[in-house]
């Protein structure tokens, strides 16, 4: 029989064990994370470089209020990486959230560091109007200082983080290069690239002549699209780089086409023969793949010229990728004029990573040959599948534990300069990135990277009708399980209603 005084003892009780919840719940940050890439879950790359901090790392987030929802959920969630970012490293890490658009002074400071602001449409009184706002960061140690100047939502946050953070903590960079002089494009026309690598390491450009060797202390050297072969003297050089312990990522292009002409070609250098002589082979042919890219088409409309988008199968989209660090979180590389490769060694101690193939309809096609953008593709043009046009190899060679990526096309990750520069797909820049990670990084970090919102975009293959019902149960489902939920609650709220009618208090 239920009395009031333990009633009043019931309510202090559970009073005091949520005052207690709320205390420990200010010391310990836990959460439970069920996305399918553990999004919100710390990986063992960051915690190592939070218990190795030794000095503090003060985090400055400047962010705009009154946000709409879907970026207000990048604060929130950068908020919480925080929190177990500082729990993580036992309080080195500190932070505080700073609102710009309140002070004039504090917005100049912002900016000054290199947090730029951005437009962002915004619903006012049932009308659209663009408000500035700030979505960035500047991380401090001691007197060293890293910026992310704008955090884009679904963007990787931990990587950001992890990476500036490990910059900051960095006493000396591994040194990465890659090799110049044969025609390989400079390091400001890989500049999207360039701006991934800077933060990890030391990129120099390596040449090699007759008094100039690969420096020593070169982690991995890159090789991307050569025009021009080498001196075999030279090749002997890159060999003993090998070797000797050094990492090697091949990015070659053995065909060449040419949109203007519409003409492609091989490309013919001894790379591709000293890679041959290795078991890499990277064939002289173009891969064409019916997943592919689209380019533009003039065409002429009785008294107007009109631009179309046509799809082009030379340049392949790669999405069938291996369970690999290189290749995690990709959803799609862009590759023109690729060509096959395959690797075959008598060294079962070697390991190979098929790491890109395109998709099952696919084929291949012998230079020289003339591109039809408007020629009509059909099923009997692809006639093979699951082409493999990038590749990993690990393992010992001579003795020396030793990694290698080729990669079946070079222009994929060039930007170009000057006014032919473009800007290049994301997954490709991260592609060659995490291939440098693999080669030269042992901290983990690569598995960061494309760490984020991925993209699931509804196959285009489905009937629509199935689109359709994929539609309405999106919209139905979760007001069908609200109302159950309702249903329920209302149900047991009940039956606690029918216990205490039945109960008798006694005073």
């Amino acid at each position: 029989m239920l009395t009031k005084s333990k009633v009043r003892t019931s309510l202090l009780l559970v009073f005091g064990i949520l005052v207690l919840i709320n205390v420990v719940s200010n010391r310990f940050f836990l959460r439970l994370d069920f996305t399918e890439d553990q999004r919100y879950t710390l990986s063992d790359a960051s915690k190592d470089i939070l218990s190795g901090l030794n000095d503090p790392v003060t985090v400055k987030a400047y962010f705009s209020e009154n946000l709409p929802p879907d970026v207000e959920k990048v604060k929130t969630d950068f908020n919480d990486l925080l929190i177990e970012y500082n729990n993580r490293s036992q309080g080195n890490v500190v932070f505080e959230f700073i609102n710009p658009s309140e002070d004039q002074q504090v917005e100049m400071e912002a900016q000054q560091n290199g947090v730029t602001p951005i437009m962002i449409n915004v619903r006012e009184k049932d009308q659209m109007k663009q408000q500035k706002a700030y979505l960035g960061a500047i991380l401090q140690m001691g007197d060293r200082k890293e910026v992310i100047p704008f955090i884009q939502p679904g963007a990787a946050m931990e990587f950001a983080l992890s990476s500036n953070i490990k910059k900051l903590s960095i006493v000396n960079k591994p040194k990465i290069g890659f090799l110049q002089g044969h025609g390989e494009p400079s390091l400001q026309a890989i500049g999207q690239l360039m701006q991934q690598l800077n933060v990890m390491y030391q990129v120099v450009p390596v040449t090699i002549d007759d008094t100039t060797r690969i420096p020593a202390d070169i982690k991995m050297l890159g090789i991307i699209a050569p025009k021009d072969s080498i001196n075999p003297a030279y090749l002997a050089e890159i060999d003993q780089f090998i070797s000797s312990g050094g990492r090697l990522m091949v990015a070659m292009n053995a065909v060449e086409g040419d949109l203007q002409n519409g003409q492609g070609s091989e490309l013919n250098t001894n790379f591709i023969e000293w890679l041959g002589s290795k078991g890499i082979n990277i064939g002289k042919e173009f891969v064409i793949d019916a997943n592919c890219a689209s380019v533009t088409v003039r065409q002429q409309q009785q008294f107007f010229v009109m631009n179309s988008q046509v799809r082009f199968p030379y340049i392949p989209i790669l999405n069938n990728f291996i369970e690999h660090p290189i290749t995690t979180g990709l959803e799609g590389v862009i590759t023109p004029f690729v060509s096959p490769v395959s690797v075959s060694t008598p060294d079962s101690s070697l390991q190979i990573f098929a790491l890109a193939k395109t998709s099952d309809k696919a084929g291949i096609q012998k230079p020289p040959l003339f591109f039809d953008v408007q020629k009509q593709w059909g099923e009997t043009d692809f006639t093979s599948s699951e082409i493999t046009v990038a590749a990993a190899i690990e393992g010992t060679i001579d003795g020396t534990p030793t990694k290698m990526v080729v990669f079946g096309d070079g222009d994929f990750v060039v930007n170009g300069e000057g006014q032919s520069a473009r800007q290049l797909s994301p997954d490709n820049i991260s592609l060659v990135a995490n291939a440098v990670d693999w080669l030269s990084d042992d901290t983990g970090l690569i598995s960061l990277r494309t760490k984020g919102v991925t993209a699931r975009p509804i196959d285009p293959n489905l009937s629509d009708a199935t689109k359709a019902t994929i539609k309405y149960l999106n919209f139905t489902l979760p007001i069908l399980l609200i109302i159950i939920y309702g249903l329920y609650r209302a149900q047991i709220r009940r039956k606690i209603r029918n216990n205490l009618q039945q109960t008798d208090y006694v005073q």
